[in-house]
């Protein structure tokens, strides 16, 4: 009987909120997929880090603002396309 293991792959979703607005906007939706959960979680936090600089800190400081980020199983189609 022989096992046939699929190859999983992650995506990466972003919220950019506010604490001074109690929201945050719509979900961002990275672009690439990842073969691991670590990768996907690196790439998290270096664009986290990376969204915070470009937006700058009297921004960030005036409106609270935060970003939260997750990554998360695909599922994958018989024809091997993944989707949230």
């Amino acid at each position: 009987m022989a096992l046939c293991l699929a190859k999983v792959k992650f995506g990466l979703a972003f919220l950019l909120c506010s604490y001074i607005a109690e929201t945050c906007l719509p979900p961002h939706i990275y672009e690439i997929e990842f073969d691991s959960e670590y990768d996907c979680l690196v790439v998290g936090y270096e664009e986290s880090l990376n969204k915070i600089i470009e937006i700058g800190e009297k921004d960030i400081n005036t409106h609270r603002m935060y970003i939260k980020f997750g990554c998360y199983e695909l599922a994958s189609s018989s024809l091997g396309d993944y989707k949230l």
